[in-house]
């Protein structure tokens, strides 16, 4: 596939603060950019990433239909957009009917945990799973890349929780954090990035900030998981709270204290329901082989556009 950045368009926000999303849902430049690029180089079917309102608004005023990719439960979009809604109305932007006008809404999640979700298809997560197999107890700790205010004493708190376990540990910390601004218990193995594809195979819990794509690619092999959320303003808390709901794993405060996530990182390595019904899951993520699913769901949206 052929890749151009947006050319005239500001530099893309990367925080996740609400001027950040309001700025990146109407740029009028990525709008114009998006519309240029098709007039050079036609294409048969457009996916917009569900945060960009402003370039859904530029292809339905041009009269081009278009596919939206969600990255996070559409239940939880539909809580939160209506607040953005409000923000962008001033705009000319109403954000819930254009996520509704995606023909269709794709949505890269486990359906079981997508409560409250509108018309969508649940195409199943994005990546090649096997079941779960470790040699011995290992817990994977793996908390955001982004440089939330409470991530350092997050991970400490989490890392102490861990001293003595009687379980392998892995930490991947991410490329902004260096193991220095940590006290790492001793045979801690430390990373500053892993692949999930090596680890998730190894596993027997995940401990996360409750990140979408950690929690449903950690999910797909049947691992359980523990998840602290670090920021309330991202789908963190919400992905989290899918998580205990389906049994699947907890939801801690990320100001637990370490022996309260010490207790829950034991109850979830021990034998029980959670672990079975991760199990469960895990199946049912598998089967739904997302990335062919998606592709098929494409190339079935390009065949309708040759034949209207």
């Amino acid at each position: 596939m052929r890749f151009a950045s947006f050319s005239t368009s500001r530099t893309f926000p990367s925080g996740s603060t609400p001027l950040d999303m309001v700025r990146i849902a109407s740029d009028p430049a990525m709008r114009r950019d998006v519309l240029a690029d098709l007039a050079a180089h036609p294409a048969d079917v457009v996916v917009v990433d569900v945060a960009l309102f402003g370039v859904m608004d530029a292809l339905r005023r041009a009269g081009r239909e278009y596919v939206v990719l969600e990255h996070t439960l559409d239940g939880v979009l539909r809580r939160v957009l209506p607040s953005l809604d409000a923000v962008l109305r001033v705009r000319g932007l109403r954000v819930l009917r254009l996520l509704n006008a995606g023909r269709p809404v794709l949505a890269p999640t486990i359906p079981e945990l997508d409560r409250g979700h509108g018309d969508v298809v649940h195409l199943g997560p994005m990546v090649r799973a096997v079941p779960a197999r470790p040699a011995a107890p290992t817990v994977v700790l793996s908390l955001s890349t982004a440089p939330y205010p409470a991530l350092v004493p997050t991970w400490q708190r989490v890392l102490d929780a861990v001293d003595g376990l009687p379980a392998r540990v892995v930490a991947t910390l991410g490329s902004g954090l260096a193991a220095g601004a940590l006290r790492v218990p001793a045979g801690v193995e430390v990373h500053g990035w892993r692949p999930h594809a090596e680890l998730l195979p190894e596993a027997s819990l995940v401990v996360s900030h409750g990140g979408h794509g950690t929690a449903v690619a950690a999910l797909a092999h049947g691992v359980p998981l523990l998840v602290l959320p670090l920021d309330r303003a991202t789908d963190q808390p919400w992905v989290g709270a899918a998580v205990q709901r389906a049994g699947v794993g907890r939801r801690l405060s990320r100001t637990a204290r370490p022996a309260k996530i010490r207790a829950a990182v034991e109850q979830l390595l021990a034998d029980g329901p959670h672990r079975e019904a991760a199990a469960r899951m895990g199946e049912r993520a598998r089967a739904l082989d997302g990335r062919a699913r998606g592709a098929e769901v494409l190339e079935m949206v390009a065949r309708r556009g040759l034949r209207e």
